[in-house]
C-alpha cells in the first residue's frame, strides 16, 4: 500500500476526541482508478481551508484497483460538511457507477497512535468496522 504524506487541515492541533473516517474504492476498471486518485489529489490540496478538518492521508494499492482516504475530523458536523461540500459531490458524481466505495467512522482522540492500525484492519476486511 501506497501512502500520501500527511496534510494537516483548518484544525490541526485539535485536541481530545476526534473523528476518523476511512473510505475504500474499488474501480471496476483498472483505467479509471487514475482519474480517482487524482480528484482525490486535488481535494487535498484545499484541505488546510476545510471547517473542521484535522488531517488526512490518502492511500492507494494501484495493482488491486483500490484507493481512498484516513481523515481525520473534529466532529461529525465537519465530515457531513465535507461531503456536501460541491467540489467533493462533483468527484463523487464523476466517479458514480466506475467502482465501489466502502467507509467505516469512529472516534478516538487526538492523541491516538493505533489510527493507522485500525484504518488498516478495516481495509484488509471485506465487511465491519476496525
Amino acid at each position: 500500500m501506497l501512502r500520501s504524506r500527511w496534510t494537516p487541515g483548518e484544525a490541526a492541533g485539535t485536541t481530545g476526541t476526534v473523528l476518523v473516517s476511512v473510505t475504500d474504492y474499488r474501480a471496476d476498471r483498472m483505467r479509471d482508478l487514475p482519474g480517482v486518485y487524482r480528484d482525490g489529489l486535488a481535494l487535498r490540496r484545499s484541505w488546510s481551508e476545510l471547517p473542521g478538518a484535522v488531517g488526512m492521508w490518502l492511500w492507494t494499492e494501484p495493482l488491486r484497483g483500490r484507493c481512498g482516504s484516513v481523515s481525520i475530523w473534529r466532529d461529525d458536523v465537519a465530515l457531513r460538511r465535507f461531503v456536501a461540500w460541491p467540489q467533493h459531490v462533483a468527484v463523487v458524481r464523476r466517479h458514480r457507477g466506475h467502482g465501489r466505495l466502502r467507509s467505516t467512522t469512529w472516534t478516538t482522540t487526538s492523541t491516538d497512535r493505533g489510527i493507522w492500525d485500525r484504518a488498516l484492519a478495516y481495509l484488509a476486511g471485506e465487511t465491519g468496522t476496525p
